[in-house]
This record gives structure tokens, C-alpha cells and sequence, in this order.
């Protein structure tokens, strides 16, 4: 594949970035709700139509529930209007420089581990990198790891770190999000 677009809306940073030949020519963060505008301008800064798109890789979580929803929804939306290949990868992948920690709301961060509360990690000697690791430093660095400054760009996710880790390509009803739990919302009962 030439023309690969690849972007992870897991997070509160919602990162893009645009694949061509085999390198990026193009990457920006933007809200979820800007995702398209911000995939479109990307492909104009490269001289590209969307119909030259071959594939899309989507960070699939684990994140936010429904920034989750709304970038497999997009990739969806994106295969199917263009006839094009959808690969997941996991959001941790897209960050740098050290463990990610994700913030999990409620007092919870998400790792490679899966979910659970910032002092219950084993993370002496470690460098932690990610919002998680930017809300909890203080209980992070009393158990011996390294958090970088708040503004230091690890913590921010890379949308061309996502392509290396991306599973196979293939249908756009074979990419499955990593919720880890359940949503915080449920249907009620009559």
C-alpha cells in the first residue's frame, strides 16, 4: 500500500497522521469531532485525493468509550465509502519514550496490563509516559519511576507510531476496540 492514513481518537489528543511511499508527510492532533477536516487537510497538504487512500489504521483503545466508538466508526465509514482496508492497533502504541499509562477516569489508569489503580502498578525504575502518568506523578515518582515534564511531547500519542503495530489489514467488521471494561452507561430495564 502507498497511501495509508492512520489516527487514534482513544484519548483526549486525537492524533493523525498520513502515510505516502513509506514515509509520513503529513501528522497533526485535533479534537475527534475535526478528525475528517483534519484528515482531508492532510491529504491536500500532500497533493491527495481521498479515493488515492489505500488503507487506514485506527488506535482502537484501550481509551474513552466513545472516542473509541468514534474512530472505529470513522475507519468503518472510511473503508467502506472507499473500498479500502481497515487494520486496528492498540493506542499505547502510539506514544514514545517510555510505559504508557492512560487515564481510566474513576481513579484508574490503563496499561499494558489492563486496568487498575496507580498504586498498584510496579513501576520502580520505569519511565511512564501519557495523561495517566501526568495525573498520577505524584504516586508514580513516590514509587520510583520517572515521569517527564507535563508539557514534554511523550505524553502526547503519535498517529505514525500506529502503522508498525497495526494487525493485519482487512475488513472494516473485523476491527475489534479495546474497551478493557464495560461502559459507564447501560440501557435501562422497564
Amino acid at each position: 500500500m502507498q497511501t495509508i492514513l492512520a489516527f487514534d481518537t482513544a484519548t483526549a489528543v486525537t492524533a493523525c497522521a498520513l502515510f505516502h511511499r513509506g514515509s509520513v508527510v503529513g501528522e497533526c492532533e485535533t479534537e475527534a469531532k475535526s478528525l475528517l477536516v483534519a484528515a482531508d487537510a492532510l491529504l491536500k497538504n500532500a497533493g491527495l485525493q481521498p479515493s488515492d487512500l489505500e488503507g487506514v489504521v485506527v488506535g482502537v483503545g484501550p481509551g474513552s468509550f466513545t472516542s473509541i466508538r468514534i474512530g472505529v466508526a470513522v475507519a468503518r465509514g472510511l473503508a467502506l465509502g472507499l473500498g479500502i482496508p481497515v487494520a486496528g492497533a492498540s493506542t499505547l502504541a502510539a506514544f514514545a519514550g517510555g510505559r504508557p499509562v492512560i487515564d481510566a477516569r474513576r481513579g484508574e489508569v490503563f496499561t499494558e496490563d489492563g486496568v487498575s489503580t496507580p498504586d498498584a502498578l510496579e513501576v520502580a525504575g520505569e519511565t511512564l509516559v501519557g495523561d495517566g502518568a501526568i495525573r498520577y506523578r505524584t504516586i508514580f515518582e513516590a514509587a520510583g519511576a520517572t515521569v517527564p515534564p507535563d508539557d514534554d511531547l511523550t505524553h502526547r500519542p503519535s498517529a505514525a507510531l500506529l502503522l508498525g503495530a497495526a494487525n493485519h489489514f482487512g475488513s472494516a467488521d473485523e476491527v475489534t476496540p479495546i474497551y478493557i471494561r464495560e461502559p459507564d452507561a447501560k440501557p435501562s430495564t422497564p
